[in-house]
């Protein structure tokens, strides 16, 4: 069995369709989620789900091999970031190298970088009066955003599309390639490793 760790630092929406999409899953599972925030929702929707969670600190992240030892204890194969806003450290992604995978809600390079997150991106497409959006599902490397982009989707905007409707938009296209996308790639670099 292939296992994930889902990193979140939110309500864990993300997470939970991962969750269920992988439930069933012949060769696949979610076996952990990891937030780095005590009060995100993120804990609720994984007791919820009868999937191990576990909160850790920045320095438990940055300055020591506690969050390492967690994966490693736990048979990780594959790191998901759903929602998380901290850049992965170099030695994380040295241990997981082209195996932790994020989205963006936006079409990358465009409204990418450090602290360009959740709604900053949809008010800056609306801003920019984009005529559409998208999501881009990366590797993650050393950098906001910049990990090699393996699946991109265009979404189209309305002109009088609010900010809460792009979201809308951008959600739905998450829900429905993020997990997707990651089986396909998970499934077919874990022959390769």
């Amino acid at each position: 069995m292939i296992n994930i760790a889902i990193f979140s630092s939110s309500s864990g929406s993300n997470a939970e369709n991962f969750v269920h999409f992988f439930k069933n899953h012949t060769s696949i599972r979610v076996s952990l989620i990891l937030c780095n925030n005590p009060n995100a929702f993120v804990l609720e929707r994984a007791k919820k789900l009868n999937v191990p969670s576990v909160v850790f600190t920045k320095n438990d992240f940055y300055a020591s091999d506690t969050v390492e030892k967690i994966l490693t204890d736990d048979g990780i194969d594959f790191i998901i970031l759903a929602g998380f806003l901290w850049l992965v450290p170099v030695s994380l992604i040295e241990k997981y190298p082209h195996r932790i995978l994020n989205i963006h809600p936006a079409l990358l390079p465009r409204y990418g970088g450090k602290g360009m997150y959740g709604e900053r991106v949809h008010c800056a497409v609306k801003q920019a009066g984009d005529l559409q959006t998208g999501i881009t599902i990366h590797l993650v490397n050393h950098h906001f955003d910049e990990g090699q982009i393996l699946f991109q989707s265009i979404i189209g905007i309305e002109k009088d599309d609010s900010v809460a409707i792009i979201a809308e938009k951008v959600h739905a296209a998450e829900y429905r390639f993020y997990p997707q996308i990651s089986a396909f790639y998970i499934s077919g670099i874990y022959t390769n490793l």
